[in-house]
């Protein structure tokens, strides 16, 4: 929006006033929302733009301050159906028949069909179809108007210039009595304005003079009475002119209470005599469904009897079936029951076979033995390492058990001891 300048905001407004102004030159209300049901696109909402009103700020009236109703969001689920409903009446207008989407269709769908009729006729499509989902905004108003302007296209529609109405001047009947009166109170008022800006003095020659002349303009006044001398062009420009200050209008007051009482006389003969054409359409439909009503009991009471011995199988057939499920629910409730035995019971053999198998695979197992033939082997060896040392330090002992000995016995025999090995000991 910063880039196609401050005005692209209210560019949507500009599509959808122009959009309205084409639905209504296809009559778009006969043919499309009357079929469906569907209220036509009000004029009179008038939403707030994006820029907002200031607080105190008049609003635009009449068709300048309406028809938003595609421009701004209000309720998406209506909105986006009645894009779709327009966009494939639209799409028909224009020559390419289109299937009429319905409420639970797929919206992508929807979307998909309405974007590749819009290429169909050479119209360029530069945003993602998810900008229509709303059913609003300046895609569904390009959208909608694209498709307008191709309908008028195969309708042969052409705008023309603008015929305006010629005004013209209402003439009334001016009776001779009124105008003479009239300007009688003009001479009036001009000798009174005279009179109020003249001097507060009184001259007798100036108002001799004035007398003269007023009596010498009454003779001439009496001769052009008598022939008269005036175009009856300028008397029509002049009476043209005069016109409007001669006219009297008595404006109607609206809070005039006789007002009200006549419009209320008014509504009430067209109430009654409304009532009296509505009453016998209403008495004919009463009495219609009076005798449909009746036909239907009729009818109703003679299929219960015919099926009457039906009714009886049926209900003995219910009794049947409500006591097998009885049954089933009871044989159902000991199944279960016993298939909690059994599954404790495969359980418990589970455990014994797996106890089973690791004895026996203990018993056929060679391993221990051998490892125990190994201990032995190597507690031999070593016992016989042991029986070797333990001969080896007896030898020793006695060795040295011997040789003691043998000193001593030596030394006993000895007669004469040298001081050397006296200070030994």
């Amino acid at each position: 929006t910063a880039e196609r300048g401050p005005g692209a905001a209210y560019h949507m407004f500009v599509l959808m006033e122009d959009l309205l102004d084409k639905l209504k030159l296809l009559s778009y209300e006969e043919e499309a929302l009357r079929r469906h049901n569907m209220r036509p696109l009000s004029r009179c909402s008038s939403p707030t733009p994006p820029g907002g009103w200031r607080p105190g700020a008049p609003k635009a009236p009449g068709r300048a301050a309406a028809a938003h109703y595609f421009a701004l969001p209000t309720n998406p689920g209506e909105q986006f159906f009645m894009f779709c409903t327009l966009a494939a009446w639209l799409i028909t207008k224009a020559g390419h028949p289109f299937e009429q989407p319905q409420e639970y269709d797929d919206p992508n769908a929807i979307i998909s069909n309405v974007l590749s009729e819009l290429r169909s006729f050479g119209r360029p499509v530069d945003f993602p179809p998810s900008k229509l989902k709303a059913g609003c905004g300046e895609q569904a108003c390009y959208v909608l108007d694209c498709l307008a302007e191709e309908a008028l296209k195969y309708t042969g529609f052409s705008w023309k210039r603008p015929a305006y109405p010629t005004e013209e001047l209402e003439e009334e009947e001016i009776t001779e009595d009124d105008a003479e009166l009239t300007l009688n109170k003009l001479e009036e008022d001009v000798l009174e304005e005279e009179s109020d800006n003249e001097e507060n003095f009184i001259d007798l020659n100036v108002l001799k003079a004035q007398t003269y002349r007023s009596d010498i303009n009454d003779s001439a006044k009496q001769e052009e009475i008598l022939q008269s001398t005036t175009d009856a062009a300028e008397w029509n420009l002049e009476v043209e002119r005069v016109l409007p200050q001669l006219k009297v209008t008595v404006r109607t007051d609206n809070k005039d209470w006789r007002i009200h009482v006549d419009q209320m006389h008014q509504h009430k003969d067209g109430i009654e005599s409304s009532l009296k054409e509505t009453r016998g359409y209403l008495d004919k439909l009463h009495n219609e469904i009076s005798r449909t009503l009746e036909k239907i009991n009729s009818r109703e009471k003679y299929i219960n009897n015919q099926l009457e011995h039906l009714v009886q199988e049926y209900r003995s057939a219910q009794a049947l079936l409500s006591e097998a499920k009885e049954k089933y629910q009871e044989g159902s409730g000991g199944v279960t029951e016993r298939i909690r035995v059994l599954s404790e019971i495969t359980e418990v053999l589970e455990r014994v076979k797996q106890e089973t198998e690791e004895k026996g695979s203990s018993m056929t197992d060679g391993a221990p033995l051998v490892k125990i033939k190994q201990a032995l082997t190597k507690l031999k060896q070593e016992t016989i390492q042991m029986d070797i040392q333990i001969g080896v330090m007896e030898h020793t002992l006695l060795q040295s058990k011997l040789k003691e000995k043998s000193d001593m016995t030596r030394d006993m025999h000895a007669t004469m001891i040298p001081e050397a090995t006296v200070g030994a000991y």
